[in-house]
């Protein structure tokens, strides 16, 4: 974006996301000033260049948000919307430097670049950039990637650094053998919060839904819809409270015995559970 007149004898621009100006005339003039003047701060060039960051954070938070969706529900990606988004700097923050699969489920690299003909430009293990000519991707969740330790090496020699979590998202992988009936994981309760408003709140920042009495994560698990669900207390429960059992439902409310839930649900499931259970109070000298 370029500099727009504002005021006599300046100029202004957004630059890392802030308005900055600088002088037309003068010893400095063509400089950039470190602060903006205080004749400036109310002109309307200013005010809509400030809204016009808000909209491109926003923009930016809600591209995050659709890769962290598409990466979680492991869901097919068209390349050619890859392809239509990619020269969207904030689509293409987004989605840089994650590891996707084509049509081979062994053939997983890191994706660098996507034309406009629909074509990927894909890093893989061997370090070598191959192209990918495919109707659809998948970004899988780490739990599904049989490599993830060799994509984490590799990742860290090429010094990638992904905006979405996907190679070093905290990962559980579901015991081999669970009891039959069993329908609750207990590791991450008792976890003491002094006001049920605070676990809430922690809940919320970290991005999961808050339903009642439940701190909810909803995940698409091998196309079937399961929700994780941690109680935190009654709503409007002012006193101290404690995370509860970690339990799976599903799109009908059903409670989904262990045994039933999937290797991205269960993930997911646990993920939320010790972040929430991270938040507690910690007693001196425990």
């Amino acid at each position: 974006m370029g500099w727009l007149a504002a005021g006599d004898g300046y100029e202004v621009a957004l630059i890392d996301g802030r308005v900055a100006a600088r002088s037309t005339s003068g010893r400095a003039a063509g400089r950039q000033l470190k602060t903006l003047p205080r004749a400036l701060r109310e002109h309307p060039e200013v005010d809509r260049l400030r809204r016009l960051a808000e909209w491109l954070d926003r923009h930016a938070a809600a591209c995050v948000a659709q890769v962290d969706t598409w990466m979680v529900s492991s869901l097919p990606v068209p390349t050619g919307l890859l392809a239509r988004v990619w020269p969207d700097e904030a689509w293409q923050a987004a989605l840089r430097d994650l590891v996707i699969v084509g049509d081979d489920p062994d053939e997983a690299g890191f994706l660098r670049d996507a034309t406009a003909s629909g074509e990927l430009r894909v890093v893989n293990l061997d370090g070598e950039t191959v192209r990918l000519s495919v109707e659809t991707v998948t970004l899988p969740h780490p739990v599904l990637l049989p490599d993830l330790d060799d994509l984490r090496e590799f990742a860290a020699e090429l010094g990638v650094t992904q905006t979405v979590e996907q190679i070093h998202r905290a990962t559980w992988r579901k015991p081999a053998e669970v009891k039959a009936r069993a329908t609750e994981v207990t590791e991450f309760a008792g976890g003491r919060y002094s006001s049920r408003f605070g676990l809430a709140a922690r809940a919320t920042r970290l991005g999961y839904r808050v339903t009642g009495g439940y701190a909810t994560c909803r995940v698409r698990d091998a196309g079937r819809i399961a929700e994780a669900a941690v109680w935190i207390g009654e709503p409007y429960w002012e006193s101290e409270t404690a995370t509860g059992n970690l339990t799976w439902h599903d799109q009908e409310g059903r409670s989904l015995p262990l045994s039933e839930v999937g290797p991205v649900a269960w993930s997911e499931g646990m993920r939320m559970a010790a972040g929430l259970h991270a938040g507690r109070q910690i007693e001196e000298g425990s």
